[in-house]
């Protein structure tokens, strides 16, 4: 029988003095009382309890093991209410996983609300451009994109759908000329990320349909940041996260090449380890950021922002050359998350074969 409920029948027993009281009290019958009782004493080797017709006393061992049984008891109760508590107030540390250029640019101002909201919560926060296991390594949520889930062990919810952009400096596109059709990026250096985050095609959509580019002058970076800064630099054409050269733009740093062609649009997942019970920490956290998300415009104006307000031919493009010297600066590319939207791209499936019995590896951007 169940060791812990015959503790809690013999204490209940003890306390009120009687098997049919105790049985009344706990809705169970006086014969499983009394079986309950039996069993612990045959598992103890000695006797608990005196019976006679009339009444029942402790023995000496009953009277030792109820006191002890009694603590027992009490701080189960104890360690379980505390649980219950833990999965309904947000408390503890909540450990998260994001790429680095994506947390680097959005996930502060979401953190700080959450923190003002939840301040018993203790965000952990790890940016990583590699394969991560959320539930080998710990982590309580991470950031991923959608083709990247494929785990029944692994829970994901959207958060949003982002763009990416072409673009180069006005000083470039004057000395190197402008491309107007996918196909003219086989003639310029790309600034591009390595082959396994994306493949080596680059698919547009135009008023053609679908243009296939394979650019074969790369010039390679694991990081988007320092493909801003190649291309900040004249280095070459970039494929970057709007986001991430929104304000390049505004200030003329940056032009918008392509403005016919889309690429593929990618959406954007929060993902967590399938649990029955989700802790408070990481219901909340999953909500927050999905209603923070939800409260920006929609991710295409992110597209539209720098469509309608910013786009014009590189001809006319003001082109400072006092602007174009000055070295870039590190990490000033990104409007706030409400203004723009992240895009997020990741190793191509063959990443992704590795799995165990427990969760898939997430293999997160470096966007």
């Amino acid at each position: 029988m169940d060791h812990l409920q015959s503790m809690r029948v013999f204490v209940k027993v003890a306390d009120l003095g009687s098997f049919a009281r105790a049985a009344s009290a706990m809705d169970i019958s006086n014969a499983v009382a009394t079986r309950h009782v039996a069993d612990l004493e045959g598992r103890l080797g000695t006797r608990l309890l005196n019976r006679t017709t009339r009444s029942l006393s402790l023995t000496e061992s009953g009277q030792v093991y109820l006191e002890r049984a009694r603590q027992i008891l009490d701080e189960l109760e104890d360690v379980e209410q505390m649980v219950v508590a833990r999965n309904h107030e947000p408390v503890g540390t909540l450990r998260i996983v994001a790429p680095v250029v994506f947390g680097l640019h959005n996930l502060a101002p979401v953190l700080q609300t959450y923190a003002e909201r939840y301040p018993k919560v203790i965000p952990d926060v790890t940016l990583v451009d590699r394969q991560v296991d959320l539930v080998e390594e710990g982590f309580d949520v991470g950031i991923v994109i959608a083709r990247q889930m494929r785990s029944a062990s692994i829970v994901t919810r959207r958060l949003t759908t982002g763009c990416m952009t072409v673009c180069a400096t006005p000083a470039y596109l004057e000395k190197h000329g402008l491309p107007t059709r996918p196909e003219h990026l086989l003639e310029h250096p790309c600034l591009s990320l390595p082959s396994e985050y994306w493949g080596d095609e680059r698919v547009f959509t135009g008023p053609e349909g679908e243009v296939r580019v394979r650019p074969s002058n790369v010039i390679v970076a694991n990081n988007t940041e320092m493909l801003r800064q190649f291309a900040l630099l004249g280095m070459g054409i970039a494929i970057l996260p709007s986001y991430l050269i929104g304000r390049d733009m505004t200030r003329g740093r940056l032009v918008r090449l392509l403005g016919d062609y889309r690429l593929p649009q990618v959406e954007i997942n929060i993902a967590y380890p399938s649990r029955r019970h989700l802790p408070a920490k990481v219901r909340t956290f999953i909500d927050h950021l999905v209603e923070h998300f939800n409260q920006t415009p929609n991710s295409l104006l992110g597209e539209q922002w720098i469509k309608d307000g910013l786009e014009q031919p590189a001809a006319s493009a003001a082109f400072d050359p006092a602007e174009q010297s000055r070295a870039p600066e590190a990490f000033d590319g990104a409007e706030p998350l409400s203004r723009l939207l992240d895009s997020e791209l990741s190793p191509v499936s063959k990443t992704l074969t590795k799995t165990t019995n427990r969760t898939r590896s997430t293999v997160l951007s470096p966007l």
